[in-house]
């Protein structure tokens, strides 16, 4: 007949022979019909305690692999490959906020003020922060249910399809192998910038040196455990501050709120609207990496929705405040724009930033120091999290089985080391960019970068819409999330659609002639326009074909593994918790930031 499987706190579940396999989780993929959900006619899960059956530890102390007809999909934890949950909530909150605050708002913003004017830059940052934070609220809604280590590609192999958990992951690794030596790279810029007003060009200007410094610096942080992390990306993000420069509503009218860009007349207004909406999406990633945090924790289920809240406020005030002065107190025909501009497409610094163009015509004469710290700020805040989340997606790789398991190998700070050394070797591409050229090098990645973040964003939206229909087919009401999405279902469609349109056209201005050079068509810009997609669908429809992968019915998605041992281990926290605060009383000064600041900070 059946055995038992027991409870902690006395539940038993029948185990019928050749539906449930080895420990205690429903074979759904040798069983495609049934969920996990219905055992002989028995729930496995009390929705409000979210009970599901416990794996039973081999004699090595780990869990055994699961082998599934669908790739291999791991629902195993090795004690040796645990990581750590030491992050705070007001950690993760801020290394949300200081993740996409960086070159992208304050340098790359002046070119596209230039060549598309302040209302269509306005508009494209406000449309793409609305697409963000779609992003955001889906990743949220999922990661608040079910807050595993993979983090997304987990959602992505669980709800939707192996395959797309492969390509995912490896996406994800892709996109921060690269950005993490690129943001190494424009520290370099940014120190240069005061070497270079000094005149000074000794031995300690040499790039050599500061790559070397600034790769053992991130090395160093990222090797401690992630608390140390955590508390270091606090503060750094924490410095995050942006100018603001009031002004009028004169340079909307003249020289005008919109510039034609490569035709002339409401077409190329359209263009030069159009224009903006790319650079924008690379303005904003990094928001997304709060789901790869999840996994470390103390208390997702509070961290995550404070997170994507805080997330709106810095779309709201850090971006969309921010492009509305730019474009109320720079001229998008300022010949100080265009001196900006020209600098830009050589270096990275202050020089380069249309903020620093606000404050000269506003007679401020300080800020290109300032602004210049600022941005040494935020690019070695950006890379010391790049290498963090490379070396997580490695790690996620690993345990999914996508990625030699050596990878999923923690230390015991719970630290992936050998995914760290990897992705510390990577990193060394920092040294060819030296004699290649920086800034050719930092611009080439930009546009690869941004292609892979919105691969990333799109498929954390199909996965999203994957799985608010297996949670509903599975009768998983709304009530039992600890975090919904507000635009739901029809606004996950709506953003992932909107999403696949600028991808597609990303690269419309390689068509148009080219009044430098001549050419009728860029195919350099055009590769490195769409190379990121090929590699994309090549690993998708690889992995698909290889491994004979199916796309998961919403009975089959397995919203449930693993997720009593995640609420046990967070009710064990919150326990402790209330256990520390009995009796105590929290000071005035700490219920007062509580009531204000900590909702945003």
């Amino acid at each position: 007949m059946a055995d038992k499987i027991q409870y902690d706190d006395g539940l038993e579940l029948a185990q019928y022979h050749g539906t449930v396999d080895d420990y205690g989780v429903k074979d759904i993929y040798n069983n495609p019909g049934m969920g996990h959900d219905d055992y002989g006619g028995m729930a496995v899960n009390d929705y409000h305690g979210m009970r599901s059956p416990r794996p039973a530890p081999s004699e090595n102390g780990s869990y055994r692999k699961h082998d599934s007809l669908a790739g291999g999909l791991i629902y195993e934890e090795d004690l040796r490959s645990r990581l750590h949950r030491e992050l705070k909530t007001r950690q993760i909150s801020m290394i949300a906020l200081g993740g996409a605050l960086g070159t992208g708002l304050l340098i790359n913003t002046g070119p596209y003020l230039a060549v598309s004017g302040p209302v269509s830059l306005l508009i494209g940052y406000a449309l793409v922060g609305v697409l963000c934070y779609a992003v955001m609220a889906a990743l949220g809604e999922m990661a608040a249910w079910l807050p595993i280590a993979s983090g997304f590609t987990g959602f992505a192999h669980r709800f939707v399809d192996p395959a797309l958990g492969f390509a995912l992951g490896w996406n994800y690794w892709f996109k921060y192998i690269i950005t993490t030596p690129n943001n190494i790279i424009a520290c370099t810029l940014v120190i240069k910038y005061w070497f270079d007003a000094s005149g000074y060009s000794g031995p300690a200007s040499s790039a050599v040196i500061w790559v070397t410094l600034l790769l053992v610096a991130i090395i160093t942080i990222n090797y401690f455990s992630v608390g140390v992390f955590g508390e270091f990306e606090f503060w750094l993000s924490t410095i995050k501050g942006p100018p603001h420069h009031p002004g009028g509503f004169h340079y909307w009218v003249n020289p005008g709120a919109f510039a034609p860009y490569i035709f002339d007349g409401g077409i190329g207004k359209f263009l030069g609207f159009w224009n903006v909406l790319f650079s924008a999406v690379f303005s904003f990633l990094g928001a997304e990496l709060v789901g790869v945090t999840v996994g470390e924790a103390q208390n997702p289920r509070k961290a995550v929705p404070k997170a994507i809240k805080l997330t709106f406020l810095r779309i709201v005030f850090f971006y969309i405040v921010l492009i509305f002065l730019l474009g109320l107190t720079v001229p998008y025909n300022s010949h100080l724009l265009l001196t900006a501009n020209n600098v830009s497409l050589n270096t990275v610094s202050a020089e380069a930033s249309p903020f620093v163009v606000a404050a000269t015509l506003a007679g401020v004469q300080t800020v290109p120091d300032i602004m210049n710290i600022c941005l040494l700020i935020f690019t070695f805040s950006a890379a010391n999290s790049d290498l963090y989340i490379a070396t997580r997606s490695l790690y996620s790789l690993a345990v999914e089985g996508n990625a030699p398991r050596i990878f999923s190998r923690t230390n015991d700070r719970g630290v992936p080391i050998y995914s760290l050394g990897l992705c510390s070797a990577c990193c060394l591409i920092a040294y060819i960019s030296i004699h290649v050229g920086s800034f050719n090098t930092f611009q080439y990645f930009v546009s690869l970068v941004t292609i892979f973040g919105i691969l990333t964003w799109m498929s954390i939206l199909i996965s999203h819409i994957y799985f608010v229909r297996a949670r509903k087919a599975q009768g998983i009401p709304d009530t039992a999330l600890a975090f919904v999405s507000p635009f739901g279902i029809r606004g996950s469609t709506a953003a992932l659609i909107f999403a696949a349109v600028i991808m597609f056209f990303n690269g419309f201005a390689d068509f148009a002639p080219n009044t430098t050079t001549g050419q009728s068509f860029d195919w350099p810009d055009f590769i490195v326009n769409y190379i990121g997609v090929l590699i994309f669908a090549v690993m998708f429809c690889g992995y698909k074909i290889f491994m004979k992968t199916h796309t998961w019915t919403a009975k089959q998605a397995d919203l449930t593994t693993g997720k009593a041992r995640i609420d046990e281990v967070e009710n064990e926290f919150l326990a402790a918790q209330v256990g520390k605060d009995v009796g105590i009383r929290q000071p005035k000064l700490k219920r007062v930031y509580s009531l204000t600041l900590g909702n945003f900070f």
